[in-house]
């Protein structure tokens, strides 16, 4: 009997699984993918509120982790694990001690599609970054033998990186603001994928209100909730609609047709 097919998400924040891959996490969930979740963080210090009535990074921890799990549920992930790292120190983190983690999970979950940050971070995030570099040195590693650790090694099939087009941001950017942070001293902004680079497209027009009732559990990270929930269904399906990814390696496929399938190759 065939083993059914395994989609891994390595993310850095509760919301990244919904706002960056629900709807392909949807998706692929009602074909009956087995779907799971490793987030980095806690998002401890993401409060979009006014200063004054931030709860601190525990309290707020606890919020978003309740919230990202309620998330997952409306998705269809069957497994949520979270790697306990503070939100915005992901960069500083040991690599070793981290990559090691993710070998764990990698070799535990056996996946056979990946999927994380592009290396830009969507729009230079550290902590998007880092998860993207660190997920892609586990995925190596976990087919090392030589590797250390008691599970069996596990070569990961496909690896993808989010790509979002123009047209994506630009719909992303209408509804929520410019994405815009300042680190060391240098204002980062969303960096789009040429559609020439893109290498896969998932069609998910039929998920987006499941997608849109994952993004709502956020409600800590939606202070503009009302309007949202009233976008007329076009906004909301040019948002969740469509996914695009780069396919950062394969063992089963290539070239440079478009590809509607993450899983494309495997089936």
């Amino acid at each position: 009997m065939r083993h059914p097919l395994r989609l891994l998400c390595i993310l850095a924040h509760p919301d990244d699984e919904s706002l960056g891959t629900g709807g392909i996490v949807a998706h692929y969930a009602a074909e009956g993918v087995e779907t799971y979740l490793v987030t980095a963080t806690r998002g401890e210090r993401g409060w979009s509120g006014p200063a004054e009535t931030y709860p601190g990074p525990t309290a707020l921890g606890q919020l978003r982790e309740a919230e990202l799990r309620a998330a997952a549920a409306q998705l269809g992930f069957r497994e949520v694990t979270l790697l306990d790292y503070m939100d915005g120190e992901l960069d500083r983190a040991d690599p070793a001690t981290a990559i090691g983690q993710l070998v764990s999970q990698l070799r535990r979950v056996r996946p056979h599609v990946v999927v994380t940050f592009d290396p830009h971070g969507y729009y230079g995030h550290p902590d998007h970054i880092a998860i993207s570099q660190l997920a892609t040195a586990a995925v190596v590693a976990s087919a090392d033998a030589d590797f250390l650790g008691p599970e069996a090694p596990h070569r990961v099939a496909k690896l993808y990186y989010l790509a979002p087009t123009a047209a994506a941001q630009a719909a992303y950017q209408a509804t929520f603001g410019d994405l815009v942070m300042r680190i060391d001293g240098v204002e980062r902004r969303a960096m789009a994928w040429a559609d020439w680079a893109v290498t896969t497209r998932v069609a998910t027009d039929d998920y987006w209100p499941q997608v849109w009732s994952a993004i709502a559990c956020h409600r800590s990270q939606l202070p503009s909730y009302s309007a949202l929930r009233d976008l007329p269904d076009e906004h909301h399906r040019s948002l969740w609609g469509s996914q695009t990814f780069y396919r950062a390696f394969s063992t089963v496929n290539g070239g440079r047709a478009l590809e509607d399938d993450l899983f494309a190759g495997l089936r």
